[in-house]
């Protein structure tokens, strides 16, 4: 999934960021505002995650995201 995308239907994946990683609260989500930078931080920061490994479920559940558009 093209991040640009991702980025653009921010809004609508809030729900998805927080399903995936509950741990997560609504402001940060709405704080990382498509920033997958900002994102990448926040899970190694929350979970304690390697950066590889918060990369690679990034990745994973970007691919997983459809949009009507």
């Amino acid at each position: 999934m093209n991040w640009d995308k991702i980025k653009g239907h921010w809004t609508q994946t809030v729900g998805d960021v927080r399903k995936q990683w509950g741990e997560l609260t609504e402001d940060e989500v709405e704080q990382i505002a498509g920033d997958r930078d900002k994102l990448l931080g926040k899970l190694q920061e929350r979970y304690g995650m390697a950066r590889e490994e918060a990369n690679r479920q990034i990745d994973e559940w970007a691919e997983k995201l459809k949009f009507d558009d």
